[in-house]
């Protein structure tokens, strides 16, 4: 999976824009957080096909980063992030976010960016991986 990082104007209609134009390229978003500062606005998402996400925001001329994050489940249960978040720390991999994709009977799905993914998708369990 990949982390796109995009960097926008804060200003009305900047988002509709962006996901118009990712949808009219049959571009899915499947996780997107937004934050504003000031002038500037921050998204960052995880689509369904990267290639023609790259594509549209290039051509949307916005400022972009990209960057591989690794998936973990998680059990629903009281704990579960916190042995997760141990058992990267143990190795030195730092958690820079995390999304929640869905939760089904299965657990909780993350897409988690970190410092290190060939570390971390080492590192994590097959129940959490």
């Amino acid at each position: 999976m990949i982390e796109f990082s995009v960097q926008m104007t804060n200003r009305p209609g900047q988002l509709a824009t962006l996901a118009r134009e990712l949808g009219t390229a049959g571009v899915n978003i499947e996780t997107l957080a937004a934050i504003t500062s000031g002038p500037e606005g921050f998204i960052k998402l995880v689509v369904d096909d990267d290639i023609s996400a790259r594509r549209v925001l290039a051509a949307a001329g916005v400022s972009f980063e990209e960057r591989r994050i690794v998936s973990a489940i998680l059990h629903d249960q009281p704990g579960a992030l916190a042995d997760m978040a141990e058992a990267l720390a143990a190795t030195g991999v730092n958690i820079e976010a995390m999304y929640l994709l869905h939760s089904s009977a299965e657990g909780l799905h993350f897409a988690v960016a970190v410092d290190d993914p060939d570390q971390a998708s080492e590192r994590l369990a097959p129940s959490e991986a």
